[in-house]
């Protein structure tokens, strides 16, 4: 009887070679230079406020003292990750039906706009109460477009590249996102540079914000030219041809596709944390609490960028060649092992001593980055997986991500700790390792789940159909949700 059933599953999930996607290797390099530009365009827009948070502290929450505007200024930062999940639902839903290409340009606009109206709030000296609040109401924007962008993104990329060179190409997208960062927090370091620290105050601040007008538009004409994914192109021919029109919704997301929820929620929870606490939070803890010159800080954290773009395009390639999960496994190990001496040289006011604190921890930072982009839309099953990837990633970031640099400052004004953001770092990555060892499976090489096979040439397509069930790894897990499927049906 085992036998039988396992035979139909086999036979149900079988595949003609006309199913197997040829990828355009032209039109996938595109995808992926169109949307890492606009993902860099949208992170510089996001990043820019994480390297001014001390000077928005003081325009903005001026009256109270510099520690405690940190945290307020942390505080308006992290509230807009609040809102992300609500933005995931919404987007994520929206770009299972209607595409992905259509809603990455919405998001993208919505990112440009709101991000050049924090530009024209006047300060709480003008205006009062009024000016936290508007900025509050322009970074809650903010976090509802970024809750369709980023899983938008990696959902694009990861569909458009042949599977076996996914890991590589979705790492530029993480390419992207370092750009983005540099050029928001290499901006804010020549505007200081020029300006001065008085001049920066009183209206040098504004000037990064202003630009992200000019720069969404050319964001949205390099998304507007692309083409939609292929994944998503078959799904949709498929469901015309079946007419299987029906959608999957929030309710069947959560009932039906838990296991890829919760692994996604755990991935997202240690990945947030390292990155956020690296590249969001170290720029204000060198300046804030260890006291070192702001320009030297932020100085620093763009050279460790500048040296984890090729990193992260190496660990991309290693990726598709040795598997995700035995980087992250290592990664991670490097984290628990290395946070607490990394801190100690941050702490020890030789310039090259930070240096290097600092670098371990970007190159550490760095192998979890080059392998999440391919990793994460793997875990989900087309039909909903920008849907489930938007909801899962935005949750986690919420709680844990944009919170990271609010809950360490508050810690370290609570408790004078210094070493703060490494214990956090080690718990973070405690918990991963568990759950990567024993629960997340290596799909790296191996096609997304419920897609058919994508390879960049003709050739492979007679080796891709000699092991089927390699390339149909996914068909058991596939056949358990619609046998839930099914039993939730009969039981309405």
């Amino acid at each position: 009887m085992d036998r039988k059933k396992e035979k139909n599953k086999r036979k149900k999930y079988k595949f003609h070679k006309d199913d197997i996607t040829v990828v355009d290797t032209d039109i996938a390099k595109k995808a992926v230079v169109a949307t890492a530009l606009g993902n860099a365009m949208e992170w510089f827009d996001f990043g820019i406020y994480s390297y001014l948070v001390v000077i928005i502290g003081k325009v903005f929450y001026s009256g109270i003292s510099e520690s405690t505007q940190l945290v307020f200024s942390f505080g308006t930062f992290a509230v807009a990750f609040l809102i992300r999940p609500i933005g995931g639902m919404f987007f994520g839903m929206l770009g299972d039906r209607l595409g992905r290409k259509k809603i990455l340009a919405v998001t993208l606009i919505m990112m440009a706009i709101s991000t050049f109206s924090i530009g024209l709030i006047p300060s709480y000296a003008s205006i009062g109460i009024a000016a936290p609040i508007l900025l509050l109401c322009a970074r809650l924007v903010q976090g509802f477009s970024t809750g369709g962008e980023y899983a938008g993104a990696m959902t694009f990329i990861a569909e458009s590249a042949p599977d076996k060179k996914r890991g590589f190409m979705a790492s530029g997208l993480e390419v992207g996102t370092l750009v983005g960062y540099i050029g928001g927090a290499g901006l804010v370091t020549a505007l200081t540079y020029a300006l001065g620290s008085e001049t920066m105050l009183d209206w040098g601040w504004r000037v990064p914000f202003l630009i992200a007008g000019p720069i969404g538009i050319i964001g949205l004409y390099f998304r507007n030219h692309l083409e939609e994914s292929p994944a998503f192109t078959a799904m949709e021919e498929k469901k015309e041809e079946t007419g299987k029109e029906k959608h999957v919704s929030m309710k069947e997301l959560f009932q039906f596709h838990r296991r890829s929820l919760l692994m996604c929620l755990v991935l997202v929870f240690f990945y947030n944390v390292t990155d956020y606490t690296v590249l969001t939070y170290m720029p204000s803890h060198l300046t804030a609490v260890l006291g070192y010159e702001e320009t030297k800080g932020l100085l620093l954290i763009i050279i460790v960028m500048f040296i984890m773009i090729p990193i992260v395009l190496f660990i991309g390639y290693l990726g598709d060649r040795v598997g995700n999960k035995r980087i992250i496994q290592a990664s991670l190990t490097g984290i628990i092992l290395l946070s607490i001496p990394s801190f100690i040289l941050i702490g020890s006011g030789n310039n090259w001593s930070i240096f290097f604190g600092l670098l371990i921890l970007g190159v550490l930072l760095a192998g979890i980055k080059g392998t999440m982009t391919s990793q994460l839309p793997s875990l989900f099953f087309t039909e909903v997986r920008y849907g489930g990837l938007a909801v899962a990633y935005n949750i986690s970031a919420s709680l844990f991500g944009g919170t990271a640099p609010l809950l360490i400052s508050w810690l370290i004004n609570t408790t004078a700790n210094e070493f703060i953001p490494a214990y956090y770092l080690l718990f973070a990555s405690l918990i991963g390792i568990v759950v990567v060892t024993l629960f997340l499976k290596n799909t790296s090489g191996k096609p997304l789940r419920g897609s058919p096979p994508a390879v960049a040439e003709k050739h492979e397509i007679k080796e891709v159909i000699k092991d089927t069930e390699q390339v149909l790894w996914w068909g058991e897990e596939k056949h358990k949700i619609e046998e839930k499927i099914e039993e939730a049906g009969k039981e309405k």
